[in-house]
């Protein structure tokens, strides 16, 4: 879907009226930027647009970030190339697994005083992020049903324990 196309389908829950005059911008211009961009029609670089081209000139993932944290959600990059390159099948389950316990240490470390500190809380947020994006991986491998590359990745990817 473009981005027009999200903007558009977002404002049905209110109008464009409501989205212009909170946004301090002309009914026209909130109309512009759910058509097709300049290249392509009457429409002009809309919020969304000027984000990813925001990401694509700085390639930091903290400008993803900080929107999802405003939506009350979490941003992982999914692995490079669509999943863990060079992994057998048994050695990346056991690999999952083994993150996934070694998240519940880290849970059961930081909470063992009965209080989880900002530095404790970092940790596990690191930890959990890292388990979605090599499950993400193997899961994109296991779509394709490529399971002939699932031993490179396992032998690079050490995950901070």
């Amino acid at each position: 879907m473009d981005s027009h196309e999200v903007i558009s389908k977002a404002v049905e829950r209110t109008s464009f009226k409501e989205v212009a005059s909170q946004m301090g911008v002309s009914l026209s211009l909130a109309y512009k930027w759910s058509q097709p961009d300049e290249q392509q029609g009457s429409g002009t670089a809309n919020p969304l647009d000027r984000v990813r081209q925001l990401y694509e000139i700085t390639r930091d993932p903290q400008l993803i970030q900080w929107l999802c944290h405003k939506a009350n959600g979490v941003f992982v990059q999914n692995p490079a190339g669509g999943g863990p390159r060079g992994m057998e099948l048994m050695p990346a389950t056991q690999e999952i697994v083994q993150q996934f316990a070694d998240l519940l240490t880290a849970i059961s470390k930081s909470a063992a005083d009965d209080r989880i500190t900002g530095e404790e809380a970092a940790h596990i947020r690191k930890v959990w992020d890292e388990l979605k994006r090599f499950t993400e991986g193997f899961v994109r491998l296991c779509e394709k049903g490529d399971f002939a590359h699932l031993v490179e990745e396992l032998k690079t990817h050490q995950p901070r324990r």
